[in-house]
C-alpha cells in the first residue's frame, strides 16, 4: 500500500484517541504473516488465528521437516473450512546460514571474558568451550577483531539468549572468540552471524531444492521466500520453479544483509516481493541506519507496485501479554511509510500468546488504516 498521510486537525486527532476503536468497519489493507510452529499448529489455535486476522501463514524450513509442517498444514486446511477464511501459504528457505547443531538439547551456559573455540569438526559434542559448525570456511573467512553473533534467535531484546563474540585467532580451520556477554543458549539450532561478511554459500541450497521440489510442489505453495543477496539468486530460484511446474509461485527476496542491500534496485526488479529482515539486518547494520533503509525499500516497492514485508516488531510478545509502547509505535510507522504486510516469527512460532499478538497487531494496524487519506 501506499504511504499515507494523517490527518493533522488536532481536535478530530484527540476525538479519535478517546473514541473506541470499530475495527470491523475499518479493516487493514496491511496483511499479518505468522510463521507456524509448536505453539501455532493445532487447528483450534490455527482456527483462532486466522479469525484474528492472519492471513498468510509461513512455514520456516530452517528447523524441523517436511512431515512436522506438513501436519501443520494439514491442521491450517482444516481450520480454513472451519473459520471460513482464507490464507496463502508461504515457504521459507534455510538458505545460506551458518549454524550450530545442539542435537543433545542441553543447555550451554557461556560467560564473559571466557574463550570460545568454532570447529568445522561437526562429530564433537557442542560445549561451553567448542562448538561445532555446519560451515567448512569460517576461518579463512574471518579476521582477528571481527564481531561474530549465535543464538537461537539473534539478540531479540534478551542478551541472556544471544551471545556477541568478538574474534582472537584462527588455528587451522577453527576460530578462537571472546565471550562478550553471559549467555545461556539452549535449544537445537543456534545460528551464527557475521556482520558485513560474505558466507561463501549458496543463496538457494540442494536441501532449499529438496524441500521446494517435494514440499512446495505437493501443496501448490503461494509463496516463497529467499535469502537474497544478489538478482541472480532471484533468477536461479525463477528458473527452477519454472522446471518444476511451480509456474505461480511469487518470490519473496528476504534483505537481510548489506550485501543485499546494495543490490536492492536490481533484486526488486525481478522479485515479486521484498522482506524486509530487520533481524540479520540489525546485525548487519548500526542500529540507526536501520530505519534509513526500511523507509527506502518500502518506498521503492511502493513505487513500482511490489509489495513489501517488516519482520521483528514485536519481539516482547514472545513472552508477554502487551507490546512496548516502542514496538506499538513501529508497527504503526511501518503501516504508515506503506509496508504491505508485517511478519510475525517467534512470537507466533515458539510465543506464550499467538492469537493475542495476531489481534494486537491487527488492532494498530487498523487503528493506522482509519487515520489514512
Amino acid at each position: 500500500m501506499q504511504g499515507g498521510q494523517m490527518l493533522v486537525e488536532e481536535s478530530l486527532q484527540l476525538a479519535s484517541i478517546l473514541t473506541s476503536s470499530n475495527f470491523r468497519f475499518v479493516p487493514s489493507l496491511t496483511k499479518i504473516v505468522g510463521t507456524l510452529g509448536p505453539q501455532s499448529r493445532s487447528f483450534e489455535i490455527l482456527e483462532a488465528c486466522l479469525n484474528a486476522g492472519m492471513t498468510v501463514a509461513r512455514f520456516d524450513f530452517s528447523w524441523l521437516d517436511g512431515d512436522y509442517h506438513q501436519e501443520t498444514l494439514d491442521n491450517l486446511r482444516i481450520a480454513v473450512k472451519r473459520a471460513k477464511k482464507q490464507c496463502a501459504v508461504m515457504l521459507d528457505t534455510g538458505g545460506p546460514e551458518v549454524r550450530v547443531c545442539n542435537r543433545t538439547g542441553r543447555r550451554i551456559e557461556l560467560k564473559a571474558d571466557n574463550h570460545i573455540t568454532f570447529t568445522p569438526d561437526v562429530t564433537k559434542e557442542p560445549t561451553s568451550e567448542v562448538l561445532p559448525v555446519n560451515y567448512q570456511g569460517l576461518a579463512a573467512t574471518v579476521k582477528k577483531g571481527d564481531t561474530i553473533f549465535l543464538g537461537q534467535y539473534l539478540f531479540t531484546g534478551s542478551e541472556t539468549t544471544s551471545v556477541w563474540l568478538e574474534v582472537s585467532d584462527t588455528m587451522g580451520s577453527d576460530v578462537i572468540c571472546l565471550v562478550k556477554n553471559t549467555a545461556v543458549l539452549s535449544g537445537f539450532l543456534f545460528t551464527l552471524h557475521v556482520p558485513q561478511v560474505h558466507i561463501n554459500l549458496p543463496a538457494l541450497t540442494d536441501s532449499d531444492k529438496q524441500i521446494i521440489s517435494n514440499w512446495g510442489l505437493q501443496n501448490n505453495v503461494d509463496f516463497i521466500s529467499l535469502y537474497t543477496r544478489h538478482v541472480e539468486d532471484v533468477l536461479e530460484l525463477r528458473a527452477f520453479l519454472k522446471a518444476q511446474n511451480l509456474h505461480e509461485a511469487q518470490i519473496f527476496a528476504k534483505i537481510e544483509t548489506v550485501e543485499g542491500l546494495k543490490h536492492f534496485d536490481e533484486i526488486l526488479q525481478e522479485a515479486d516481493g521484498v522482506i524486509v529482515a530487520r533481524g540479520n539486518l540489525g546485525l548487519d547494520l548500526p542500529p540507526e541506519k536501520v530505519f534509513l533503509f526500511q523507509k527506502s525499500a518500502v518506498h521503492k516497492c511502493n513505487m513500482v507496485g511490489k509489495p513489501a514485508i517488516i519482520t521483528r516488531v514485536v519481539d516482547s510478545m514472545t513472552e508477554n501479554l502487551r507490546p512496548t509502547r516502542a514496538e506499538a509505535t513501529d508497527v504503526a510507522n511501518a503501516v504508515l511509510d506503506g509496508a504491505d504486510g508485517i511478519l510475525l516469527g517467534a512470537e507466533t512460532l515458539r510465543g506464550v500468546y499467538p492469537v493475542e499478538v495476531i489481534k494486537t497487531v491487527g488492532r494498530i494496524c487498523s487503528e493506522v488504516s482509519s487515520h489514512i487519506h
